[in-house]
């Protein structure tokens, strides 16, 4: 059964929030990813086992990280989510990520852009 773009822009939220901010990586997998999980980031593995190794490593090196998210768009399979994270004693992240979905609306890929908050701005109209 195909599932709706809101239902996926719920489910992708629902899935970052579990996995980054309620440091949960086995749970958001098993909740929210279909049969394989393609990674595009360079900093983590490909696949579910390496989602969770990445993610469980990043809740004990900066424990009180968190993500805000400001919008969610969906077109077609994907989803995009522009969020701002915080990473205590490190930087503060504008990002961009694109999840794709099955057709049973579960998450089967994901790519990411992130832009360092510096707080220098030829505008004044922020990154969010």
């Amino acid at each position: 059964m195909k599932r709706s773009q809101e239902e996926n822009k719920k489910n992708a939220i629902e899935f970052y929030d579990l996995m980054f901010n309620q440091c949960k990586p086995e749970e958001a997998i098993e909740r929210y990813v279909g049969d394989v999980y393609i990674q595009h980031n360079p900093h983590v593995g490909d696949g579910k086992e390496a989602f969770i190794e990445y993610f469980k490593r990043m809740a004990i090196e900066y424990p009180g990280k968190i993500t805000y998210f400001i919008r969610a768009i969906a077109e077609n399979d994907l989803v995009v989510l522009h969020c701002h994270q915080i990473w205590p004693g490190d930087n503060e992240y504008a990002g961009m990520d694109i999840f794709r979905f099955d057709e049973k609306g579960k998450i089967v890929e994901h790519w990411d852009v992130l832009q360092i908050v510096s707080g220098e701005s030829k505008n004044n109209n922020g990154l969010f």
